[in-house]
């Protein structure tokens, strides 16, 4: 099953059968101050360089999240969209669950985007859903429901089964939903990521969707976090996870490593030639704060 997105002239292919999809998550002010302040100023440089940078580094798909409590989210997503839309050609997932910042970001977006996200709440269903159907948007679906995030794999099967009964009866196609089985830190429960890996498997074997992640939950409160990030990405790869909001520049790595073990780059090709240009990425960046 492939889900596909499209900016104005570039085509992302998710799948099993195709190599990782790295979403680039850097441009959300949560964590980045700079990034918060360049938002309430109305600087756009700064959201162009985040930008630029990620798809240098590999970035398939850049998320984007404006969430930050001094600006009208509604009023600044169109202009960020705008301002990436100037200097990368990706396609964008647009990150929230408030339908008119949504709607917002959608009404500019190129192409075929990507919604960040939809849960298993009625309220979200009812007001998400029929954003993404009109738009013609792929959306990732949380395997949250009515009480919260269920503790068990079965418990969170039954929340993507509810989002993607709702999505299709909608008319959104079965392909356009991207389950997420979430990451919850292993710092807190030891089980959390057997959990997610689980869920993964049961997903894939009951529904074949396309799944995504954010794997840097698993590692909240841990020493050497990257290491414990990319272990878990591998090992959900292999469970069946097709695309992960991440950063590009510290696990793209680890993916096209991967990627490349999984039987997913003929020749190491793909490999061998981010290695290069990230090699090449490194010593410039080195270079231009020498």
């Amino acid at each position: 099953m492939h889900t596909i997105l499209k900016s104005n002239s570039k085509e992302v292919i998710i799948g099993i059968d195709k190599p990782f999809v790295m979403i680039g998550e850097k441009i959300n002010p949560t964590g980045i101050k700079k990034l918060g302040q360049a938002l309430v100023d109305k600087n756009m440089e700064y959201v162009q360089y985040l930008a630029k940078r990620q798809v240098d580094w590999g970035a398939d798909v850049l998320d984007v999240n404006v969430g930050h409590p001094q600006i009208d989210e509604a009023e600044i997503i169109p202009m960020v969209v705008e301002a990436i839309k100037s200097v990368v050609d990706v396609p964008l997932c647009i990150d929230s669950n408030e339908p008119k910042i949504l709607e917002a970001g959608l009404r500019v977006a190129p192409g075929k985007p990507l919604v960040n996200s939809v849960n298993g709440e009625e309220k979200q269903l009812a007001s998400v859903l029929p954003i993404v159907k009109d738009r013609g948007a792929a959306v990732i679906g949380l395997t949250i429901g009515d009480e919260g995030i269920p503790a068990t794999p079965e418990g969170r099967l039954a929340a993507a089964g509810k989002i993607i009964e709702r999505a299709v009866k909608m008319g959104i196609p079965i392909e356009d939903i991207i389950i997420d089985p979430l990451v919850m830190t292993v710092g807190h429960n030891s089980s959390a990521a057997l959990v997610t890996l689980k869920t993964i498997e049961l997903i894939r074997k009951e529904y074949g969707v396309n799944m995504s992640l954010g794997a840097s939950n698993v590692s909240f409160g841990l020493p050497d976090r990257h290491s414990v990030n990319a272990s878990l990405l591998s090992l959900a790869m292999q469970a069946g996870a097709t695309c992960s909001i991440t950063d590009p520049i510290k696990l793209g790595s680890a993916i096209r490593a991967t990627d490349l073990l999984l039987g997913k780059d003929a020749n190491s090709m793909r490999y061998l030639k981010y290695f290069r240009a990230t090699e090449k990425l490194r010593e410039a960046e080195a270079a231009a704060k020498a």
